[in-house]
Protein backbone atom coordinates (compact mmCIF):
# COMPACT_ATOMS: atom_id res chain seq x y z
CA UNK A 1 0.00 0.00 0.00
CA UNK A 2 2.63 2.82 0.86
CA UNK A 3 4.42 1.66 -2.83
CA UNK A 4 1.34 2.33 -4.33
CA UNK A 5 0.90 5.59 -2.76
CA UNK A 6 4.22 6.98 -2.89
CA UNK A 7 3.71 6.04 -6.91
CA UNK A 8 0.57 7.83 -6.97
CA UNK A 9 2.24 10.58 -5.23
CA UNK A 10 5.25 10.31 -7.82
CA UNK A 11 3.12 10.80 -10.56
CA UNK A 12 0.57 13.47 -9.33
CA UNK A 13 4.05 15.52 -8.89
CA UNK A 14 4.70 14.99 -12.45
CA UNK A 15 1.01 16.00 -13.98
CA UNK A 16 1.56 19.18 -11.62
CA UNK A 17 4.79 20.23 -13.67
CA UNK A 18 3.10 19.40 -16.95
CA UNK A 19 0.51 21.69 -16.21
CA UNK A 20 2.39 24.60 -15.15
CA UNK A 21 5.01 24.24 -17.58
CA UNK A 22 1.90 24.38 -20.26
CA UNK A 23 0.35 27.29 -18.20
CA UNK A 24 4.08 29.26 -18.46
CA UNK A 25 4.05 28.55 -22.35
CA UNK A 26 0.31 30.05 -22.76
CA UNK A 27 1.87 33.14 -20.85
CA UNK A 28 4.89 33.46 -23.03
CA UNK A 29 2.46 33.32 -26.01
CA UNK A 30 -0.12 35.71 -25.16
CA UNK A 31 2.97 38.44 -24.36
CA UNK A 32 4.34 37.59 -27.10
CA UNK A 33 0.97 38.67 -29.27
CA UNK A 34 0.51 41.70 -26.59
CA UNK A 35 3.72 43.09 -27.79
CA UNK A 36 3.19 42.17 -31.47
CA UNK A 37 -0.15 43.82 -31.48
CA UNK A 38 1.67 47.07 -29.51
CA UNK A 39 3.59 47.48 -32.48
CA UNK A 40 1.42 47.20 -35.14
CA UNK A 41 -0.72 49.86 -33.13
CA UNK A 42 2.24 51.83 -32.97
CA UNK A 43 3.01 52.16 -36.06
CA UNK A 44 -0.05 52.67 -37.98
CA UNK A 45 -1.46 55.29 -35.01
CA UNK A 46 -0.26 58.45 -36.46
CA UNK A 47 -1.95 57.46 -40.05
CA UNK A 48 -5.18 56.60 -37.58
CA UNK A 49 -4.84 60.05 -35.78
CA UNK A 50 -4.19 61.69 -39.45
CA UNK A 51 -7.08 60.01 -40.70
CA UNK A 52 -10.06 60.98 -38.50
CA UNK A 53 -8.85 64.47 -38.61
CA UNK A 54 -9.23 63.94 -42.86
CA UNK A 55 -5.86 63.24 -43.34
CA UNK A 56 -3.54 60.70 -44.12
CA UNK A 57 0.35 61.16 -43.86
CA UNK A 58 1.24 57.92 -46.17
CA UNK A 59 -1.22 59.30 -48.76
CA UNK A 60 -0.36 62.86 -48.65
CA UNK A 61 3.66 61.60 -48.38
CA UNK A 62 2.91 59.23 -51.88
CA UNK A 63 1.84 61.94 -54.09
CA UNK A 64 4.28 64.33 -53.96
CA UNK A 65 6.92 63.35 -55.60
CA UNK A 66 6.68 64.08 -59.35
CA UNK A 67 6.37 60.67 -61.76
CA UNK A 68 6.52 60.11 -65.32
CA UNK A 69 7.72 62.90 -67.94
CA UNK A 70 7.51 66.90 -68.02
CA UNK A 71 4.61 67.14 -70.31
CA UNK A 72 5.91 70.31 -72.15
CA UNK A 73 10.01 70.08 -72.16
CA UNK A 74 10.40 66.31 -71.00
CA UNK A 75 11.10 65.25 -74.75
CA UNK A 76 12.47 68.63 -75.49
CA UNK A 77 15.29 67.78 -72.97
CA UNK A 78 15.33 64.18 -72.61
CA UNK A 79 14.45 64.16 -69.27
CA UNK A 80 12.06 62.56 -67.13
CA UNK A 81 10.79 63.56 -63.46
CA UNK A 82 11.41 59.67 -62.65
CA UNK A 83 15.69 59.84 -63.46
CA UNK A 84 16.22 62.06 -60.41
CA UNK A 85 16.13 59.15 -57.78
CA UNK A 86 18.44 57.79 -55.18
CA UNK A 87 18.13 54.55 -56.65
CA UNK A 88 20.69 55.48 -59.57
CA UNK A 89 22.97 58.23 -58.20
CA UNK A 90 24.29 58.09 -61.88
CA UNK A 91 21.58 59.04 -63.66
CA UNK A 92 20.66 61.62 -61.08
CA UNK A 93 23.27 63.42 -61.79
CA UNK A 94 23.73 62.96 -65.59
CA UNK A 95 20.05 64.71 -65.65
CA UNK A 96 21.12 67.87 -62.86
CA UNK A 97 23.88 67.94 -65.72
CA UNK A 98 21.33 68.31 -68.65
CA UNK A 99 18.86 70.56 -66.50
CA UNK A 100 21.88 73.02 -65.90
CA UNK A 101 22.70 73.46 -69.30
CA UNK A 102 20.95 76.44 -69.84
CA UNK A 103 22.40 78.20 -66.55
CA UNK A 104 24.36 80.64 -68.30
CA UNK A 105 21.73 81.43 -71.31
CA UNK A 106 21.82 85.43 -71.72
CA UNK A 107 18.47 87.07 -70.99
CA UNK A 108 17.52 90.47 -72.27
CA UNK A 109 15.81 93.27 -70.07
CA UNK A 110 12.18 91.46 -70.01
CA UNK A 111 13.58 88.05 -69.96
CA UNK A 112 15.96 89.20 -66.77
CA UNK A 113 12.66 90.52 -65.22
CA UNK A 114 10.91 87.46 -65.62
CA UNK A 115 13.76 85.62 -64.12
CA UNK A 116 14.38 87.34 -61.44
CA UNK A 117 10.88 87.00 -60.05
CA UNK A 118 10.85 83.47 -60.38
CA UNK A 119 14.42 82.42 -59.28
CA UNK A 120 14.33 85.12 -56.87
CA UNK A 121 10.99 83.28 -55.30
CA UNK A 122 12.51 79.87 -54.34
CA UNK A 123 15.89 78.46 -52.83
CA UNK A 124 17.94 75.35 -51.89
CA UNK A 125 17.78 75.35 -48.06
CA UNK A 126 18.41 72.05 -47.56
CA UNK A 127 22.20 72.45 -49.34
CA UNK A 128 22.70 75.97 -48.16
CA UNK A 129 21.41 78.84 -46.60
CA UNK A 130 20.68 81.29 -49.56
CA UNK A 131 17.51 82.90 -49.38
CA UNK A 132 17.40 82.11 -53.13
CA UNK A 133 19.05 80.36 -55.63
CA UNK A 134 20.01 83.77 -57.45
CA UNK A 135 20.39 87.08 -56.03
CA UNK A 136 18.08 90.43 -56.51
CA UNK A 137 20.20 91.61 -59.46
CA UNK A 138 19.84 87.88 -61.36
CA UNK A 139 23.40 86.51 -59.99
CA UNK A 140 23.47 83.14 -59.01
CA UNK A 141 23.64 83.36 -55.10
CA UNK A 142 24.05 79.10 -54.54
CA UNK A 143 27.03 77.45 -55.83
CA UNK A 144 25.28 73.72 -55.59
CA UNK A 145 24.40 71.46 -58.29
CA UNK A 146 20.99 71.74 -56.71
CA UNK A 147 20.65 75.45 -57.95
CA UNK A 148 22.18 74.97 -61.18
CA UNK A 149 19.40 73.11 -62.36
CA UNK A 150 16.51 75.08 -61.17
CA UNK A 151 17.74 78.39 -62.47
CA UNK A 152 18.77 76.12 -66.12
CA UNK A 153 15.35 75.14 -66.29
CA UNK A 154 13.81 78.67 -65.42
CA UNK A 155 16.38 80.16 -68.43
CA UNK A 156 14.98 77.16 -70.74
CA UNK A 157 11.61 77.77 -69.86
CA UNK A 158 11.55 81.47 -70.21
CA UNK A 159 13.56 81.56 -73.39
CA UNK A 160 11.53 78.34 -74.92
CA UNK A 161 8.26 78.73 -73.72
CA UNK A 162 7.60 82.49 -72.98
CA UNK A 163 3.89 81.49 -72.43
CA UNK A 164 4.36 79.87 -69.61
CA UNK A 165 3.07 81.51 -66.67
CA UNK A 166 5.77 82.23 -63.94
CA UNK A 167 4.06 80.53 -61.83
CA UNK A 168 3.63 77.43 -63.99
CA UNK A 169 7.71 77.34 -64.39
CA UNK A 170 8.10 78.27 -59.94
CA UNK A 171 6.14 74.71 -60.28
CA UNK A 172 8.31 73.02 -62.27
CA UNK A 173 11.20 74.39 -60.43
CA UNK A 174 9.39 73.42 -57.02
CA UNK A 175 8.98 69.60 -58.56
CA UNK A 176 12.35 69.40 -59.37
CA UNK A 177 13.50 70.28 -55.99
CA UNK A 178 11.45 67.76 -54.49
CA UNK A 179 13.01 64.88 -56.35
CA UNK A 180 16.00 66.55 -54.99
CA UNK A 181 15.12 66.51 -51.36
CA UNK A 182 12.31 63.76 -51.53
CA UNK A 183 12.23 62.94 -47.59
CA UNK A 184 12.18 66.21 -46.13
CA UNK A 185 9.25 67.45 -48.62
CA UNK A 186 7.19 64.50 -48.02
CA UNK A 187 6.97 65.87 -44.13
CA UNK A 188 6.37 69.08 -45.44
CA UNK A 189 3.80 68.03 -47.33
CA UNK A 190 2.35 66.70 -44.24
CA UNK A 191 2.60 69.86 -41.96
CA UNK A 192 0.95 71.84 -44.74
CA UNK A 193 -2.01 69.49 -45.16
CA UNK A 194 -2.31 69.53 -41.10
CA UNK A 195 -2.77 73.52 -41.42
CA UNK A 196 -5.15 73.20 -44.37
CA UNK A 197 -2.68 73.80 -46.74
CA UNK A 198 -2.62 72.49 -49.92
CA UNK A 199 1.06 70.29 -50.12
CA UNK A 200 -0.30 69.06 -54.03
CA UNK A 201 0.28 72.77 -55.50
CA UNK A 202 4.36 72.70 -55.77
CA UNK A 203 4.52 76.49 -54.85
CA UNK A 204 3.21 76.04 -51.79
CA UNK A 205 5.19 72.59 -51.39
CA UNK A 206 8.85 74.00 -52.51
CA UNK A 207 9.27 77.33 -53.37
CA UNK A 208 9.95 79.97 -49.81
CA UNK A 209 6.28 80.48 -49.53
CA UNK A 210 6.25 78.78 -46.46
CA UNK A 211 9.95 77.80 -46.00
CA UNK A 212 10.67 76.77 -43.03
CA UNK A 213 7.08 75.58 -41.73
CA UNK A 214 8.48 72.13 -41.03
CA UNK A 215 11.09 73.32 -38.61
CA UNK A 216 11.51 70.52 -36.08
CA UNK A 217 10.89 67.94 -38.45
CA UNK A 218 13.51 64.94 -39.08
CA UNK A 219 14.44 64.81 -42.80
CA UNK A 220 14.14 60.89 -41.88
CA UNK A 221 13.94 58.62 -45.17
CA UNK A 222 14.44 59.52 -48.55
CA UNK A 223 17.10 62.23 -48.10
CA UNK A 224 19.21 64.33 -50.73
CA UNK A 225 19.73 63.15 -54.20
CA UNK A 226 22.40 64.18 -56.33
CA UNK A 227 25.38 66.33 -55.59
CA UNK A 228 25.12 69.37 -53.40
Amino acid sequence: MENTKSHEMKGGKKTDYEFVFQIALIGILVLLLVYNAGKVYGRDSGVIVNEVNGINGNAVASNVVPKGTPALYGEELKVKYDDVSASNPKLADATIQKLSSYEDKSLNTEQMTRYIKVAGSISCEYCCGAQSIIFSNGERACGCAHSFAMRGIAKYLIIEHPDMSDEDILRELGKWKVLFFPGIHEQKAQVLESQGIDSTDYINLASNKYRGIEQGQSSGAGGMVGGC
